[in-house]
């Protein structure tokens, strides 16, 4: 098996088209030969805890809302040919992302961080809601097959914090500055919201490899 480590952000709508393409690509191919693990990598660091009002910032950002209409013109176009929906309309807050990056942590020792993941991803561009709010992330626990009541408990605390924001720095240090970045074997960066057909040929190359008794 090979280790593919996925380095996103459940507030990125590019990770959410780049999830979408590569689970494509691995439902083609259900005897590829990855081992996937999710890390945390927050868009906004410097976020508030209660976040900030999405309109504002996202103006703030991109230097006017006519910019900000371009710029989600352009992610709709990608993620409807990766078969997504997103509703920016009802993304009414940019939530700190933390505590989410928790409950993913939290699901890769239950053996459940791509449930959790698809969920949160479905919570914020579907949905529009807060996956900063405890109550929200408990949700999400509980129909991943989480105890939510675990799960609440360690919200209401400190807990894995600072090793969020460890493996958040060591990623940067490592060179990581957007996401989704993809790191196949331990080896080699793939970044960005690759299509299908690239993973395909990745997928295709790797298992060639492997057959040959050369590790990729």
């Amino acid at each position: 098996m090979v280790k593919l480590d996925i380095l996103s952000d459940p507030i990125c709508p590019w990770c959410y088209v780049g999830k979408a393409n590569l689970y494509s690509a691995l439902e083609r191919a259900p005897d590829h030969p990855f081992v996937i693990e999710w890390h945390p990598f927050q868009l906004n660091p410097d976020m508030p805890r209660e976040g900030r009002d999405r309109r504002a910032y996202m103006a703030e950002r991109f230097g006017g809302h006519d910019k900000v209409a371009a710029a989600e013109q352009r992610v709709q176009q990608f993620a409807k040919a990766a078969g997504l929906a997103i509703n920016f309309d009802a993304m009414e807050r940019i939530p700190n992302t933390i505590d989410a990056h928790r409950l993913v942590h939290w699901a890769g020792i239950e053996g459940k961080q791509s449930p959790v993941v698809s969920a949160l991803f479905r919570a914020n561009f579907v949905e529009g809601r807060d996956i900063s709010d405890p109550e929200v992330l408990a949700d999400i626990a509980d129909w991943a097959g989480l105890d939510a009541s675990v799960v609440s408990r360690l919200l209401s605390t400190d807990a894995d914090v600072a090793e969020i924001q460890v493996r958040d720095a060591h990623s940067r240090r490592m060179g990581v500055n957007a996401v989704p970045t993809f790191i196949v074997a331990q080896q080699h960066a793939v970044p960005g919201a690759q299509p299908p057909e690239m993973w395909d040929r990745i997928i295709a190359d790797i298992q060639a490899k492997l057959a040959g008794g050369t590790a990729s």
